[in-house]
């Protein structure tokens, strides 16, 4: 049976793309003998420190129905730049008996040398740390605006549920692509369809809150 492979790649806003780790993926795989890549989960416009992503949730799920035998990445950051997502998750496919590989940093769960898993936790450590010290940053930044008596934050924009659920379901739009046709971020856009679909209210018509009026969401 063939060795099958989960590429997994992630950029943090939309107008990136993953090609660039996707080519370093894919010429990675195609240099291992019996190899062949099972599907490539994309998560664009999503921050590492999300715990939940479209696309890793899927590849989680598919994990622990044992439908690949490794998950490949191009860098650790990539997967997840949280130690306490990045421990759970690795953690998780480890019990699926899910090898977990990172390309550019010469990563292997399934390597015999417990040194790749030491120096993973380290990196992980890493990464996790740099996400502090930008947060801390940032909000000296705003501390140092709001002292100067500036006004801070995105304005709130409108947008259409019921529109983001038709573009999912009715068109298979991306989130990328929902996210660019709405003028909003691509984790809203997530969230939005989640809350709409969970939503759990008698409705008098498609894209209606019950009362006749459409519904909206402002971020």
């Amino acid at each position: 049976m063939a060795y099958r492979v989960a590429l997994y790649c992630r950029v943090s806003t939309s107008d990136q793309h993953c090609e660039t780790q996707l080519h370093e993926l894919r010429e990675y795989v195609s240099n291992q003998s019996g190899w062949e890549i099972y599907n490539e989960y994309l998560d664009s416009g999503f921050s590492g420190t999300k715990a939940s992503r479209p696309a890793l949730d899927s590849l989680m799920k598919d994990a622990s129905k044992k439908k690949f035998n490794a998950v490949v990445v191009y860098k650790l950051d990539r997967f997840g730049r949280s130690v306490l997502n990045l421990s759970q998750s690795l953690a998780a496919l480890d019990s699926y008996g899910v090898r977990f590989i990172s390309t550019s940093q010469n990563l292997d769960t399934n390597a015999c040398d417990p040194a790749s898993r030491f120096l993973l936790n380290i990196l992980s450590s890493v990464a996790a740390f740099e996400v502090e010290m930008i947060r801390e940053r940032t909000l000296s930044g705003i501390r140092a605006a709001r002292s100067k008596g500036k006004t801070l934050g995105r304005p709130k924009k409108v947008f259409r549920r019921d529109e983001v659920v038709r573009l999912r379901d009715a068109e298979g739009l991306s989130w990328r692509l929902i996210g660019e046709k709405l003028n909003v971020p691509a984790m809203t856009a997530y969230n939005a369809y989640q809350s709409q679909r969970t939503k759990n209210v008698p409705e008098s018509g498609p894209g209606t809150d019950g009362k006749g009026s459409k519904s909206r969401v402002a971020v």
